[in-house]
């Protein structure tokens, strides 16, 4: 809450003397709040202090109170306050009172001093203190005005500077019972509103004791006290409104219309119909302007402020805002509530604090709020009393929401589509406005169902478009930066802000042999259909690859799997195998367009000259594969046509544009991502997904690969654990020679038993792992299995699965690979 009005409203309004003697005159004046804790530091800083301190919120809350406040007696006599400047005592306390003792605060205390700003002239502050026990974390209280401003308003605005003077040297602040004054009850009941967002429990305890202390007032003589309640400042209504509201209530109350009144009485009910049919079609065209949730709900709240409420809150249920769905049936006590968007008229951040944007609640039964969203209907409240705004504030643990809700008329409207409550809307209007009738109840309903419609279109976008995200981020895979004998980047960008979801993917598949399989494919079409058929595609490829089988016949295989799942897709798909020890790439084509190949040597690229073959889907047409030679440090560029096709333009200025780009030295393989997207998406006028995969070949040196050939003679075990070990230790690993030795013996073991005629090969890759692999002509792959006590085989695997980092077999063309890796150190840089 803020604790000083923003506009420009006379801040002495009504500070005339004779105050006991009249009726109950209340100095309206523009305070300062400020808080301060029981470690002697500030815990609440006003708007109202920000202004008249001239120091931000930011920079006081957790200062020493001694430094920023001017309380004669109760802090240090004098105080610095930075670079904003400082203040001096002035003409101390108000009459028979004491500000301290022992320097501390044990009673209200009163006094005025000289404040001086940078920049700014001096400023005479009165300021009232009050001492704060209880549970609470607060200490003291302070309130101040700029006594300046206030003797000028009592002195009736003379310009005469020794007038204005003596006027200001008059004003004192001081404290009194409240019950001195003609409607007591009514001041109490305003200091809430001068105190910090807190519970009920906490600002009445307050209230208690600064009536108990003695309630604020400005003393203009001994005999003169104004009670001082704080200057919000009235909105004022256009006389022409005034006069219509004048009519509708006599009408509403069934009384004589005066005669004043009478022409705009004649033309109420026309105008009425006429200006809600105005409100809703200008409402109607204000909102919806896009799909996109958040943007919505903010438009649908400004719609209805200022010109049919003054405060405007919007709530939804929590799987709305979460893009998530929620249980069919009503909603209950248990339901989540999502506070969205509040707009008002009242001062800037007076309801921040108190009732947050973006809070979550239930709403407890036998509240308006409650029966709103039970029933589906509006509920209309003509006047919120005291009762009700105290039963409303006590759902609010933590803050008191009556001053900002006691006295207004309330209206709740269902937001609803589908007979389904999505959310429900809060809206209040100021007292001193027309309550809400019951042509205002069915205006807010025909707003609210039209508001609802728009709500539930951008919440349906919304789901959809989270579960199209989903789905392609769960078929995208997540590719590690290095693999074996290579280092890989990636990038994907969807076709259009409306179909985020595509057919274009790209993988890497770890093969055997340290060899990796880099695969980009694209779907023909857009949206889930397209996107399911590439995850289906994807999981093929990742099968058939881990199967070692050779590019073309991968291919070939794909195009029958597409032939049996339908005839209503085809696709493009390029599969490259690139072994790091031989230094070769092994390619084949499914109709997709060529990679580009950037030789490290000088720096040159070119597109690799590939046989084009038929789309996948399309049956009955061989595949072809080549064998490309590669270098340590040569980089393949693979993607889909969405990346140089633009509609008009031939494709073959695009893949040259891809060539130049891709050869540009760059400093990472994310920079030579990125340069290759801005050259080409630079051109514009790209409708279609990307899928952009590049793999830097780094190679594997022969120093780094060791192998054997062995007979099929148990004898040979020993032999291959003795080779194991003397080539780790050369290689600098010593630490791993037990491990290599031990597991090498249980896979050559099993090698040597079941091999047929062939010999069996060992080889051991160091790479970013140590890799060992071992090959017999046996098409059977082994598999894990239990053994019994008196078992003597069965536990070889078990060893070699919970000692290696990862393991694995695979049938090959002349038998099977059976491999494993163990980690290797990390290199110092």
């Amino acid at each position: 809450m803020d604790q000083g009005t923003e506009r420009d409203v006379p801040p002495g309004r009504g500070t005339g003397s004779g105050a006991v003697r009249g009726g109950p005159v209340t100095g309206r004046v523009p305070l300062a709040v400020v808080v301060v804790d029981r470690e002697g530091s500030v815990s609440h800083w006003s708007r109202g202090a920000r202004r008249l301190f001239a120091l931000p919120k930011e920079e006081a809350i957790g200062r020493p109170a001694p430094d920023l406040l001017p309380v004669s007696g109760v802090l240090p006599e004098t105080g610095d306050i930075g670079d904003h400047g400082s203040w001096t005592p002035h003409d101390g306390l108000g009459p028979d009172l004491e500000s301290s003792l022992g320097g501390r605060l044990s009673y209200p205390a009163a006094g005025r001093a000289r404040l001086t700003v940078a920049g700014d002239d001096r400023v005479d502050v009165l300021w009232w203190a009050y001492p704060l026990v209880g549970p609470g974390p607060e200490r003291l209280l302070f309130l101040a005005a700029d006594a300046e401003a206030l003797g000028r308003d009592h002195a009736g605005g003379d310009p005469d500077e020794e007038a204005g003077a003596a006027t200001v040297e008059r004003i004192a602040p001081g404290f009194a019972l409240h019950t001195d004054f003609p409607g007591a009850d009514e001041l109490a009941r305003r200091l809430p509103e001068i105190l910090p967002s807190m519970s009920v429990g906490e600002s009445a305890r307050i209230v208690a004791q600064v009536l108990e202390l003695g309630y604020p007032v400005l003393e203009f003589s001994q005999n003169d006290r104004v009670p001082v309640t704080p200057d919000w400042g009235v909105a004022r209504r256009a006389e022409r409104r005034a006069r219509r509201e004048r009519a509708a209530r006599a009408l509403a109350a069934g009384e004589p219309v005066p005669d004043d009144l009478r022409d705009e009485a004649e033309d109420l009910e026309y105008a009425a119909v006429r200006e809600r049919l105005e409100f809703l079609n200008e409402v109607s065209g204000r909102i919806g302007t896009s799909l996109d949730l958040s943007r919505t709900i903010v438009e649908v709240s400004k719609a209805v402020v200022p010109r049919f409420t003054d405060v405007a809150g919007t709530y939804l249920r929590e799987q709305i805002v979460a893009g998530e769905g929620f249980p069919d049936g009503v909603p209950d006590t248990t339901t989540m509530w999502h506070r969205v968007a509040l707009e008002h008229t009242d001062e800037p951040g007076r309801w921040d604090d108190v009732v947050p944007v973006g809070e979550a609640m239930p709403f407890p039964a036998h509240t308006p709020f409650f029966q709103c969203m039970t029933s589906g209907e509006p509920v209309l409240v003509p006047r919120i009393t005291e009762e009700m705004g105290h039963a409303i504030a006590s759902q609010f643990e933590k803050r008191d929401i009556r001053p900002l809700i006691t006295g207004r008329s309330m209206l709740l409207v269902p937001l609803k589509a589908r007979n389904v409550v999505l959310g429900f809307m809060i809206l209040l209007r100021h007292p001193e406005r027309p309550v809400f009738n019951d042509m205002d109840r069915v205006t807010g309903a025909e707003l609210a169902a039209r508001a609802g419609l728009v709500l539930d279109n951008a919440r349906m976008y919304t789901y959809q478009e989270n579960v199209a995200e989903t789905l392609q981020d769960s078929m995208l895979p997540h590719i590690p930066a290095r693999m074996a004998g290579c280092d890989i980047a990636t990038r994907y960008l969807p076709g259009t802000l409306l179909g985020r979801v595509g057919g274009d993917w790209f993988d890497a598949v770890k093969l055997p042999g340290a060899r990796t399989a880099l695969v980009v494919g694209d779907v023909m079409g857009h949206g889930l259909n397209s996107a399911a058929m590439m995850g289906q595609l994807r999981t093929a490829v990742q099968t058939m690859a881990g199967l070692d089988l050779p590019p073309a016949q991968l291919l070939r295989n794909l195009d029958d799997l597409a032939q049996r799942l339908g005839d209503s897709y085809l696709a493009t798909c390029l599969y490259a195998v690139y072994d790091p020890v031989a230094g070769e790439l092994h390619l084949a084509n499914a109709g997709h367009i060529p990679p580009v190949l950037v030789r490290a040597a000088d720096g040159s690229s070119e597109l690799i000259d590939l046989p084009t073959g038929a789309p996948i889907g399309v049956g009955g047409v061989p595949f072809e594969a080549v064998r490309v030679p590669v270098a340590p440090g040569d980089r393949l560029v693979m993607c889909t046509d969405g990346l140089v096709e633009v509609r008009g333009e031939d494709i073959g200025i695009g893949l040259a544009t891809l060539c130049e780009s891709a050869a540009h030295p760059a400093a990472s393989m994310d920079d030579a991502c990125d340069t290759i997207i801005r050259a080409l998406g630079s051109r514009g006028g790209r409708k279609d997904d990307v899928a952009l995969l590049m793999a830097r070949l780094a190679g594997i040196d022969d120093e780094a690969v060791a192998a054997w050939r062995l007979a099929r003679d148990p004898a040979e075990v020993g032999r291959a654990r003795a080779a194991v070990r003397e080539q780790i230790h050369d290689w600098g690993l010593p630490h791993l020679a037990d491990t290599a030795e031990l597991l090498v013996s249980e896979v050559v073991t099993n090698a040597v038993r079941h091999a047929r005629a062939r010999p069996v090969d060992l080889r051991l890759v160091r790479a970013d792992t140590l890799l060992c692999e071992v090959d017999d002509d046996d098409h059977d792959l082994p598999a894990l299995r239990g053994a019994g006590p008196d078992d003597e085989t069965g536990r070889g695997l078990r060893v070699v699965s919970a000692l290696a980092r990862e393991w694995g077999a695979s049938r090959g063309r002349t038998g099977k690979t059976v491999w494993f890796e163990l980690t290797l150190p990390r290199r110092r840089r």
